[in-house]
């Protein structure tokens, strides 16, 4: 899963803060050459400079965790008529680009212009929904430790850090001329409460205010950890604010919560757009039935060879997974197993031509409690973005989530099967090779900041997850095929819960006795589909299906001509397009530019 660090303004009414980065093998930041800028994408820039600085108008802090450092230490506008003054700031851009585009010849600029007016009114069209159906609450403490964490990181320069002290005091309402954050919240939520307004969802309401104090000691350990100094009289305050905005939100909004976790229609059937699934949801439930079916028979046929190589008495799929699971790393030894999984998957990619890879190596690392209740599953945390200079993505690997019951703990990526396919999908070829490609090719700032959704992120990181799957152990072979079915039932249980075609509990069936997770990941998996993120869970499935059909395309339209690492890198060289723009650009550029060599 790729940690979420779109710019702009999505529905859940709350500002998605940028990532963190990791650190060097060394604890420094390893110098990088910035990649020679075409002439193109300098003027797409001038372009996106446009939208980035609108943004930076309402969420400074996501400018600043791309890389723009003169936002550092400046919070968000949650301040009254926040509606209003966004939807009037990107209509005037968004005619700016139309005029832009109706005069542009360059067919690559004109293709960002495209990815920007995009971008701008699917935020306006998200902030009008979101203005129509739903009431305004805000998980501040989420919100607050995703930002504080931001400029508190190991490859955040020193100098940098600092400012997390002016950041922290804006939010608690002690630099000059700002007010508490969790103040302006309840300010917009009560801006925002109208005649048959949806609250949210109850379920979600009691999961964030448990985290309240997790996130505190998350941030309160970030200080100490970086010795920063001058915050005391800041993080007294806020965790006084953090209580008392946790009361309010039980006395205030619990009984405004809804108690169904179906949201309005037209607003999930707008979240699947954002996320990048552009077919109803009723092809979408089809298709990813299908490949269940398939991928499950799959795993029928080749339990019995991981059976037959361990000496299990059962050979069924589902006996086979839990026996395997048996062989714990435990937690102290997992980032070194990993790192040798790693190690090995990198070796493969180079020995079977299958992309390039960096000259550098893989980041990984266990998460925090903290970040463990902001993002329970596993998620990979992109670069820098602007102004790289050498900082890097990083795996980050979740064993548990606090706040959890006895479930709380996961068995599903500590044993040593579950590293091949996981360490292929957040690390390399998958996103870490992702973001890693971006920044060290150089692809314009549309293309990274703009262009992207689940589809053309999460395809790429499953589709890098089959390019592996046939030269791991046949062990790693049965538990990435475990993951595909996975991503299947994602693809029909997240549209068929949120429109009413099942529920929970045959949902819960099939994630446990089906796909064999725990109920630890089952949870996750529910809250997911149901509060967390609505509609995007099928987006792996989708992109993954469009991706090995382009490939499919792509060679026998080529024959003998076709090269798998040319056709990878080429992907991967384009930044995250849109699939369609993507299927668009191999159709007219690198299919006759290799027909012609």
């Amino acid at each position: 899963m790729l940690k979420s660090f779109a710019t702009a303004l999505l529905l859940s009414a709350a500002f998605v803060a940028q990532p963190a980065f990791a650190q060097a093998d060394d604890g420094s930041q390893p110098a990088a050459a910035a990649p020679v800028e075409k002439a193109w994408v300098q003027r797409s820039n001038e372009n996106t400079q446009l939208y980035i600085e609108m943004d930076a108008r309402f969420s400074p802090e996501d400018a600043s965790s791309t890389g723009l450092e003169q936002y550092d230490g400046l919070s968000m506008d949650l301040g009254p008529d926040l509606d209003a003054r966004y939807l009037a700031a990107s209509r005037t851009l968004l005619a700016t680009y139309q005029e832009k585009l109706a005069v542009e010849q360059d067919p690559m600029v004109r293709q960002d212009l495209e990815i920007l007016i995009a971008a701008l009114q699917r935020g306006i069209d998200g902030q009008a929904l979101n203005a129509r159906y739903m009431l305004d609450w805000y998980n501040v403490p989420q919100m607050v430790f995703r930002n504080i964490s931001s400029l508190l990181d190991d490859q955040v320069v020193p100098e940098r850090r600092k400012k997390a002290v002016e950041l922290l005091q804006r939010y608690v309402g002690q630099y000059e001329g700002t007010t508490p954050l969790t103040e302006l919240a309840k300010g917009r939520f009560a801006e925002s409460r109208g005649e048959g307004k949806f609250g949210p969802y109850r379920g979600d309401l009691k999961d964030a205010l448990s985290k309240t104090e997790t996130y505190s000691a998350g941030i309160r350990e970030l200080f100490g950890k970086y010795k920063i100094k001058g915050a005391d009289k800041a993080l007294a305050a806020m965790d006084k604010q953090f209580a008392g905005y946790k009361t309010w939100s039980e006395a205030t909004v619990q009984p405004l919560a809804r108690d169904d976790f179906r949201l309005p229609p037209e607003i999930y059937a707008f979240r699947l757009k954002l996320v990048g699934i552009d077919i109803p949801p009723a092809e979408l439930i089809s298709r990813a039935r299908r490949g269940f079916y398939e991928t499950r028979a799959q795993m029928s046929a080749v339990a019995p060879l991981v059976a037959a190589k361990y000496g299990f008495a059962e050979t069924d799929y589902p006996s086979v997974i839990l026996n395997l699971k048996k062989t714990v790393v435990p937690r102290d030894e997992l980032e070194g197993f990993y790192a040798g999984v790693s190690k090995t998957l990198e070796e493969i990619i180079r020995r079977e031509n299958i992309v390039t890879l960096p000259d550098y190596p893989m980041q990984m690392r266990l998460a925090t409690p903290a970040e463990a209740a902001a993002q329970p599953a596993p998620h990979m945390q992109p670069p820098r973005l602007i102004g790289n200079q050498g900082e890097r993505g990083q795996f980050i690997l979740t064993t548990s989530e606090p706040g959890a019951d006895a479930a709380g703990s996961f068995d599903d990526f500590n044993f040593a099967a579950a590293s091949w396919t996981l360490s292929a999908h957040e690390g390399r070829p998958g996103h870490e090779l992702q973001f890693a490609s971006m920044v060290d090719r150089g692809v314009s700032l549309a293309r990274v900041l703009y262009a992207f959704n689940s589809v053309n992120a999460e395809g790429w990181a499953l589709y890098a997850e089959a390019e592996m799957l046939p030269y791991e152990p046949v062990e790693g072979q049965l538990i990435g095929m475990q993951h595909r079915l996975l991503r299947a039932s994602r693809a029909f249980l997240d549209p068929m819960l949120n429109l009413g075609m099942i529920d929970l509990d045959e949902a819960r069936r099939v994630l446990s006795e089906e796909a064999m997770f725990s109920p630890a990941m089952v949870k996750q998996e529910l809250d997911r589909y149901t509060f967390r993120w609505p509609g995007q869970a099928g987006s792996y499935y989708y992109g993954y299906s469009k991706l090995i059909d382009l490939r499919i395309e792509t060679e026998m339209a080529m024959g003998d001509a076709f090269d798998r690492k040319a056709f990878n890198d080429f992907i991967l060289g384009e930044g995250l397009l849109p699939l369609d723009l993507l299927a668009k650009t191999v159709r007219e550029d690198f299919v006759p530019a290799k027909a012609a060599k």
